[in-house]
């Protein structure tokens, strides 16, 4: 069995919606962010086996501070407002490893 984990970076986007009225990730942008994200990373050919793989995912229990995505193995959360912020996250964190500050939630 390889040490090296099979992808760099796991990014997870929240894309729940809540049925209760409580603010959630899914109608504040989450698949249009995701999709960006993952168009994003197949344009700078980072994609796959060795370097990062987008996911959505169901309800990460932190959508107060949404819209949200945590990023593996580090386990740095973010929000985001808009794809300037994405690429952002992208560039600095995926690609340069430096995480976004600005963008970071506790």
């Amino acid at each position: 069995m390889s040490e090296t984990p099979y992808f760099k970076h796991h990014v997870f986007f929240c894309m729940n919606t809540r049925d209760d009225g409580r603010e959630s990730c899914g109608p504040r942008g989450a698949e249009q962010a995701q999709k960006h994200a993952k168009k994003r990373c197949k344009q700078l050919d980072i994609n796959g086996a060795g370097g990062v793989r987008i996911n959505q995912a169901g309800c990460l229990d932190r959508c107060e501070h949404g819209p949200v995505l945590v990023v593996y193995p580090e386990g740095t959360w973010y929000t985001y407002v808009d794809n300037s912020d994405i690429d952002e996250i992208i560039d600095s964190h995926l690609v340069g490893g430096q995480p976004v500050e600005r963008l970071k939630i506790k």
